[in-house]
């Protein structure tokens, strides 16, 4: 079932006076299978099993404040488990450092659905294709091709040479491993100190005995290899603990047929598929694959949207600042790609509605001015972006000007222009929001 055929079966569950049509007798829902999935499929969500002993010591570390130059921090402390993985703050990033006073640089994102997350590459999807091409070849080679709009239920996505895959905003980590060590060294976040620091202080923990159980008394002599098996048991700890991906929101029980979505549910759903109007899903895949694997309402690929400059961060004090994902300042490998600056990875849409702060920089603090941007940012931008002393409207106004041809106006919903209509009524943007917190793990199916 692809994304147009969810889009369709929304449709088709709507009508006049909220009645939900289905198979009954006179073509009308029975009364207890109103906003039922007519068409439930079989999720295949992962194995639960007990944890390995690897993944036992990783837990003990993810939740290690002693590893922080404060003595407070842990993952677990920007990467709550009650927040859905991801920051438990209002604010637009975290605080850290010694002090817990530095910014951290962008907006947390969640750690959740991560292992199913590809390795960073520049497209188009490679399949079961194993001939290795190198970044650059594969820049060059998207410099030249025509970029294909992504619509639901299109073949865009998978046809586009750009960025996709890798962790943290820009991609620049590959494995869970890697990505666990940059926030422990980064003075902004966990502040370890140094390689020196974090291994003596692993070596002085409590389950410091667990590394000589699991991998030999001679671990410990080794300080590479000592924070290089801790940041895997993290790894193993993420990829093992069922609460990282536990597929248990309501839209996952509605694909199963075990729960019913409201009437402004069904019609989010519906909006969201509809390349139309919000089309959501051509970024955000909503529909299981051909295997039963649930959505992870992620395609992995990157995009310029041309976000607000977020004033409340102490980086963008300086004008000259910006933060241009691929091509830096914190991914360094490839900053003479310059037509990918400005591009960020494309997040995962669940647990959405549990965040506070969107987007990279944590510009956006509710669903309501995110949809408000989709719907704006082209027909009205001075609805979305600051002006200056003269009363213009500074559009793209975190992007420099020589990049501002990166951003995406292509991909509906940004095809529009200064004084069109917008895609979206007050209404559609309320039904969307309604369906995007069926996307919230921990929900209870009626018995």
């Amino acid at each position: 079932m692809n994304s147009r055929t969810l889009w369709l079966l929304g449709a088709g569950l709507l009508c006049l006076a909220g009645a939900v049509f289905a198979a009954g007798p006179q073509g009308l829902a029975e009364p207890n299978q109103v906003g039922v999935n007519p068409n439930p499929v079989r999720l295949m969500r992962p194995p639960v099993a007990p944890l390995s002993a690897m993944a036992l010591l990783g837990k003990e570390i993810f939740y290690d404040t002693s590893l922080s130059s404060s003595g407070t921090l842990s993952c677990a402390s920007c990467h709550s488990p009650d927040h859905a993985y991801g920051p438990p703050n209002d604010g637009p990033v975290m605080l850290g450092g010694a002090n817990l006073s530095r910014q951290g640089a962008r907006a947390v994102p969640s750690l959740t659905y991560l292992d199913r997350h590809p390795n960073f590459s520049i497209g188009p999807d490679k399949g079961d294709d194993d001939n290795i091409i190198d970044l650059a070849q594969m820049a060059a080679i998207g410099q030249q091709a025509a970029r294909t709009t992504k619509t639901a239920g299109g073949t865009g996505t998978s046809a586009n040479i750009v960025p996709q895959g890798g962790l943290f905003w820009d991609g620049r980590a590959d494995t869970l491993q890697d990505q666990a060590l940059f926030p422990l060294l980064d003075p902004n976040e966990m502040d370890g100190g140094s390689a020196e620091i974090v291994a003596g202080k692993l070596r002085n923990a409590p389950y410091a005995g667990r590394f000589v159980e699991l991998f030999g008394a001679g671990v410990m002599r080794n300080q590479r290899l000592l924070i290089a098996e801790a940041m895997f048991a993290v790894a193993r700890y993420q990829v093992e603990e069922p609460s990282f991906h536990p597929y248990t929101s309501k839209y996952d029980y509605w694909l199963e047929g075990k729960a019913r979505l409201s009437e402004s549910e069904l019609r989010g759903l519906q909006l969201f598929n509809d390349p139309d109007k919000a089309n959501c899903a051509g970024c955000h895949t909503s529909a299981p694959t051909r295997d039963g694997l649930p959505p992870l309402f992620t395609d992995h690929q990157y995009e310029a949207l041309g976000a607000p400059r977020n004033a409340a961060l102490a980086n963008n004090r300086d004008p000259n600042y910006f933060d241009l994902g691929v091509c830096g300042p914190h991914r360094t490998d490839i900053p003479e790609q310059t037509q990918y600056c400005g591009m960020f990875l494309t997040p995962t849409l669940r647990n959405s509605a549990a965040r506070h702060a969107f987007f990279h920089n944590g510009v956006f603090s509710t669903l309501q001015q995110v949809m408000d941007f989709y719907n704006f940012r082209d027909t009205d931008p001075e609805k979305v972006f600051p002006r200056s002393a003269d009363g213009t409207v500074l559009k793209y106004d975190d992007l420099p000007q020589k990049y501002h041809a990166n951003v995406d106006v292509t991909d509906p919903p940004f095809d529009r222009h200064s004084g069109d209509k917008p895609a979206m009524t007050e209404q559609d943007e309320a039904d969307i929001i309604a369906f995007l917190k069926t996307l919230t793990d921990g929900y209870k199916v009626e018995n």
